[in-house]
């Protein structure tokens, strides 16, 4: 097994499948700007950051999306966009579907503890309907035990929506619920698993690994929630082959963003 080779050939290759713009309210980000992100990107190698704006996950979609756009602009290559949609704004199908159509938008963040709404319930549907229509990805926040985005409402998404392809974020956040996000992959072929948390470490992720195969699984830093750093040295010296290793890093989040778009 390897996985601690530094110059392994994914190097500048990497594409991030979860990060963030912006600050969150109460939780310390030492450098909330995104040149910031931008210089530990190109120290740690990463490509692209397919990000949505902390203020849009939080109390302000709309002013949120258009910061991410402007981002967007800035930096078109570097960072893709997810448009955050809020399941409360009667206005917000309308509106998401004019951010699908804006350069660097690749898809739809959706943050169901956030929003206290059921990943799927009704105000989620004209999304979800959206983003299969659209062939755009979706990245929800993932926490087992949670009454709004446990891995079962993954799973009943994913059912209902068999075109979409949905990241399960953080892979159900809690050690507890790994396997569980492992079984609703497993299940459904639209489900890919993304690993950022806290709470993973190398052994879970190599253990995902073996139960879904390198091919459903994505990197992802949660930064500048999260540090990039520590996100991606997780995943460098895991106990992983150097071909799952890629996969993880740019490999399978390469073939997510070139189809079926």
């Amino acid at each position: 097994m390897g996985g601690t080779d530094v110059d392994g050939g994914w190097h500048g290759r990497v594409i991030d499948a979860h990060g963030h713009l912006g600050s969150w309210f109460n939780f310390a980000i030492p450098d909330a700007s995104t040149d910031g992100l931008l210089r530990v990107m190109d120290r740690c190698g990463v490509a692209t950051m397919c990000v949505s704006h902390l203020l849009g996950v939080g109390p302000d979609a709309r002013s949120g999306n258009a910061l991410l756009l402007a981002e967007l602009a800035r930096h078109p290559g570097r960072l893709l966009g997810y448009a955050v949609h809020d399941p409360h704004d009667p206005e917000g199908p309308g509106r998401l579907a004019e951010l699908l159509e804006a350069p660097g938008v690749i898809g739809v963040k959706l943050h169901p503890d956030t929003h206290e709404h059921p990943l799927d319930g009704p105000g989620y549907a004209p999304a979800l309907a959206l983003a299969a229509e659209r062939g755009a990805l979706v990245l929800s926040h993932g926490q087992h035990g949670s009454p709004w985005s446990d891995p079962a409402r993954f799973a009943a998404v994913a059912g209902r929506h068999p075109s979409l392809r949905l990241l399960l974020g953080h892979a159900g956040l809690w050690p507890t619920g790994f396997a569980a996000a492992a079984g609703v992959a497993r299940r459904h072929p639209n489900v890919t698993l993304e690993i950022c948390g806290s709470r993973m470490t190398a052994r879970h992720l190599a253990r995902l690994v073996a139960e879904v195969g390198a091919d459903r699984v994505v990197f992802g830093s949660d930064a500048l929630f999260l540090d990039l750093r520590v996100g991606l040295g997780r995943v460098v010296l895991a106990p992983l082959a150097p071909a799952d290793r890629d996969l993880l890093l740019f490999g399978t989040m390469t073939r997510l963003l070139e189809g079926p778009r």
